[in-house]
């Protein structure tokens, strides 16, 4: 386990199917609400892990059973001037986007309380797991300003009237109505929580390492690229992936397994 007592990583070795990430913001006593530190120590984090060749997902959650991250640190952000501001806002793009621009997917562990920034953070992953009693929610208009940086993720994710509906209202959703409108791609129970993101991560390892890096790439691409133009950046990746022998080696492991069956 390594960190700064804010954000902990440990890397789990899974030998030759590479390392797995588990990213944990540490803060329980304040509902792993996130000032500046924090939000820097999820941006080197993920930084740090972007150079490991070996690995192939990694996991972001929060300390405790109650609270994913419960958004920004309130008491640090109150009296900040316009340039304390700037950085605050510009500290959870960054994280957010050392997030999006790891090489490999990342899960969110969703365990609890879901708000502001840790909504962002969440949106910011390549998929959300959600227990049944989190709640999720865009605050920001409470406290006097707008819902920024990676909340333009959600309109993708939720449609533009849900987007709306919680950055103009404020108001908060349970994991169910997540859940229904595609937040979450799973909803469990918090006993089950372990045990959805594990089936996630095995299925991910058992990939070709190199084809679930392509992919992650080309699913970047999607987002940006008109239709034509990312059918193209498809075609160059599909072609990409036959630099190495994977295919060859995981198609031909196919074709052996179904003879054996």
């Amino acid at each position: 386990m390594s960190g700064n007592g804010l954000v902990l990583t440990r890397i789990e070795a899974r030998g030759d199917a590479g390392n797995v990430a588990y990213v944990t913001v540490n803060n329980p006593e304040s509902r792993n609400s996130l000032g500046i530190a924090g939000k820097k120590a999820i941006a080197e984090a993920f930084a740090r892990l972007a150079e490991d060749e070996a690995l192939r997902v990694a996991i972001l959650t929060g300390a405790g059973e109650k609270s994913f991250i419960a958004g920004a640190n309130l008491a640090e952000m109150k009296d900040l001037d316009a340039a304390g501001a700037e950085e605050e806002h510009t500290w959870t793009h960054r994280a957010c986007n050392a997030i999006r621009k790891l090489p490999v997917p990342v899960i969110a562990r969703v365990n609890g309380y879901c708000f502001g920034a840790g909504m962002e953070l969440a949106a910011s992953c390549d998929m959300r797991a959600g227990v049944t009693t989190a709640k999720f929610g865009m605050p920001e208009v409470r406290f006097g300003i707008p819902s920024g940086m990676e909340a333009c993720l959600l309109p993708q994710l939720i449609g533009w009237g849900k987007a709306r509906e919680l950055v103009f209202t404020g108001d908060h959703i349970d994991a169910q109505e997540a859940y229904a409108i595609g937040f979450l791609e799973k909803l469990v129970t918090p006993v089950e929580l372990d045990a959805a993101v594990e089936k996630w991560v095995a299925s991910i390892v058992a990939a070709g390492p190199r084809a679930i890096r392509l992919q992650k790439k080309l699913v970047q691409d999607w987002e940006r690229l008109p239709i034509a133009e990312a059918v193209q950046a498809g075609i160059r990746a599909c072609v990409d992936a036959r630099k190495t022998d994977e295919p060859r080696r995981l198609m031909q492991a196919f074709f052996d397994k179904k003879r054996k069956s």
